[in-house]
């Protein structure tokens, strides 16, 4: 759907829900848990900013047809969660905005390697977000199919291998992972990238890593450790569970390693 911004539905009020709504337009609603859900406005985006887990509740509470306008902003693979929910079309975004504190202005995702910005949105309402955006200076990419496929497994796979090297080295922040273990970092993204790339049938164009360097250093500050990891690191270690059981080689020992070692996963576990 082309067009601007329009007056749309924030689903929470962390950091960036509250941001959109400093983005936003006269007509905005911002919907916190327990809240009704809104009679107006009646129709535009509804952006989703909670956590991956209140994913099934937010739909749960959002009249059936109003969920095609459901815009989802979280990290994680969520391609099987909203088959399973009937909006395998969702709008979704790939974010790419640092917000400090609550309140605190939204620094964009411009890294050196990326002067045009990495935020990436893709669906129905993509342009009305990227409309938000552009109204606050802030850059972002409508992509489609493949394009927007690579695009998500780059992001993911920034997450997964910046957050469990971090969690190795006892939590140090995303500039000390790429400056300190970038030997270390290199080599998970390498893995990270050709499983994912096999898994969902496309190839990332060259040079991924330096791309995910860029953006680390450009939040270097941000902590690490292994959160959600039903929609980020367990979307990779299924890849490997899946090939054990038909008798391949572990497609990922160097994330599965890791993820032993750091008691996420026992030795010949399942998820």
């Amino acid at each position: 759907m082309a067009g601007g911004d329009v007056p749309s539905i924030i689903v929470g009020g962390g950091r960036i829900g509250s941001a959109l709504k400093e983005l936003g337009v006269e007509g905005d609603v911002v919907l916190r848990r327990g809240d009704a859900f809104p009679a107006a406005p009646a129709s535009g985006p509804i952006y989703v900013t909670t956590r991956n887990d209140d994913l099934a509740g937010v739909v749960a509470a959002t009249p059936p047809e109003r969920r095609q306008d459901l815009v989802f902003l979280q990290n994680g693979m969520l391609g099987e969660f909203l088959e399973e929910q009937g909006l395998p079309d969702a709008t979704q975004v790939l974010l790419y905005l640092a917000v400090a504190k609550l309140g605190e202005p939204p620094i964009d995702g411009i890294t050196d390697t990326n002067p045009d910005g990495l935020t990436t949105a893709k669906g129905r309402w993509a342009e009305a977000f990227r409309a938000r955006l552009a109204g606050g200076g802030l850059t972002c990419h409508v992509k489609q199919g493949d394009e927007y496929t690579k695009a998500m497994l780059e992001k993911h796979v920034w997450i997964c291998a910046f957050m469990v090297t971090g969690a190795l080295h006892g939590g140090v922040t995303v500039g000390e992972v790429e400056s300190a273990h970038a030997s270390q970092l290199r080599a998970l993204v390498d893995e990270l990238c050709a499983a994912g790339e096999a898994a969902l049938g496309v190839r990332l164009e060259p040079g991924a890593f330096e791309r995910l360097a860029a953006y680390g250093r450009s939040v270097a500050h941000f902590p690490t450790a292994v959160k959600e990891f039903e929609w980020r690191n367990g979307w990779f270690h299924k890849i490997s569970q899946r090939a054990l059981a038909e008798g391949r080689p572990d497609p990922l020992p160097l994330h599965t390693a890791a993820l032993q070692e750091l008691g996420v996963v026992k030795e010949g576990a399942r998820v």
